[in-house]
């Protein structure tokens, strides 16, 4: 490939990466551990309806 050609790959993405990696003060910021335990909550109360409605 020469110097004059533009494949676009990565300057095409550069946007999409600032855009992810930039921090908004008004965005919701949930903590990791809080949807880990609301899925497995959530799975949990599933399975016990499951169970229920034999």
């Amino acid at each position: 490939m020469s110097s004059g050609q533009n494949s676009g790959g990565l300057m095409s993405s550069a946007g999409l990466v600032r855009y992810f990696d930039a921090e908004d003060r008004n965005a919701i910021r949930i903590d990791p551990k809080t949807v880990f335990a609301f899925g497995f909550f959530f799975g949990v109360g599933v399975l016990v309806l499951n169970a229920l409605a034999i």
